[in-house]
């Protein structure tokens, strides 16, 4: 059960779509946090709201939005990783909410990328019914960053984890696997975009019961982030 609870939580996973060079050092400091799993969602909360506020001061506009989005999106999944799904809820609701209005200031890639994933956040806490409704739009509004920058990693990695991580009769693992191996491995994709992407290829060898295939991809991922919870467990299941 507890594996099933982090494969979901990578399922969005994304928040990776801006060019590592692009990438503040204050939200990469936050973002980082999140991934190591060794702070709590409340000693977490200080750097959110510092990031917040240095995007407030450095940013502008559409792109001030985005971020902000994105912001509320790692506070949520902090709040989901210690099992608080109704503020994770309402942290994805204004990520949303943020997206939108990045969009309506101004069309863009990482506003696309960001709705979709928080959307996809969203999906985790709610009813089937809310997945069953709005789930479609997670691909869609991931085609759209990716119409709008064919390099965002993390558009990429939403529509390939769709057929990993569903369950099944939904899911279709070879897909997906197919998917994640033809995101590529570029100089500028940052080492959070290959942890995700690592993970997804594991997760589907190990549903495929290939374990001998998965194990290289945790070992991989492991050395970006060695306290991972979700990559600890896929370890350990194997």
């Amino acid at each position: 059960m507890r594996i099933l609870i982090f494969a979901l939580v990578i399922f969005a996973g994304a928040g990776l779509g801006l060019h590592a060079a692009n990438l503040p050092p204050w939200f990469v400091s936050l973002r980082e946090a999140v991934y190591m799993n060794q702070l709590s969602a409340n000693e977490i909360a200080p750097l959110a709201r510092d990031a917040a506020a240095r995007a407030r001061s450095e940013l502008s506009g559409a792109q001030q939005l985005a971020m902000l989005s994105r912001i509320e999106y790692m506070m949520g999944r902090a709040y989901l990783n210690d099992g608080r799904e109704r503020e994770a809820f309402d942290r994805f609701s204004e990520g949303i909410d943020l997206a939108e209005r990045s969009l309506a200031a101004g069309d863009n890639a990482e506003a696309w990328e960001m709705l979709a994933a928080n959307i996809a956040r969203s999906i985790v806490v709610r009813s089937t019914l809310f997945a069953i409704r709005h789930g479609p739009r997670v691909e869609r509004y991931s085609r759209n960053a990716l119409a709008r920058d064919s390099r965002n990693f993390g558009a990429q990695y939403m529509i390939a984890s769709r057929w990993v991580f569903a369950p099944a009769p939904f899911n279709n693992l070879e897909r997906g696997l197919t998917m994640m191996k033809a995101i590529p491995d570029e100089s500028d994709m940052d080492d959070h975009a290959r942890f995700n992407v690592y993970t997804g290829l594991a997760f589907a060898y190990i549903q495929l019961r290939r374990p001998a295939e998965a194990r290289p991809w945790i070992v991989r991922a492991l050395e970006i982030y060695p306290t991972n919870k979700f990559a600890i467990e896929l370890l350990e299941g194997i």
